[in-house]
């Protein structure tokens, strides 16, 4: 699924750098095709990737369509316009849910 390959390729973009300057954990809440639970952690050594909930508790969870998610991983969409369209849902640590958008 283009979500499941997100996830690669955002997997294969991590470095000791991202996790030592992000410190927090997403989980993403995504619906449609490909959805479901899926989180990035870049607190844990190397950071990691994956389907489920994250191995640690959660510093963001970010609900949106798996398209959405898609679109916003490949640049198509801002995440402050995801955010301010109501296509992104946010809750938890705002700070560290801007950090994310440097990944992108």
């Amino acid at each position: 699924s283009p979500v499941a390959e997100t996830f690669r390729v955002i997997e294969g973009a991590m470095s000791e750098e991202y996790v030592r300057t992000t410190q927090g954990v997403f989980q993403f809440e995504l619906s449609g095709d490909g959805g479901g639970t899926w989180y990035i952690d870049l607190k844990t050594k190397g950071g990691s990737t994956g389907r489920g909930k994250p191995p640690v508790t959660a510093d963001v969870v970010m609900s949106m369509s798996s398209e959405d998610f898609v679109k916003m991983f490949t640049g198509k969409l801002k995440p402050i316009m995801g955010f301010m369209s109501g296509k992104l849902s946010v809750k938890g640590d705002m700070v560290v849910a801007m950090s994310l958008e440097k990944m992108l």
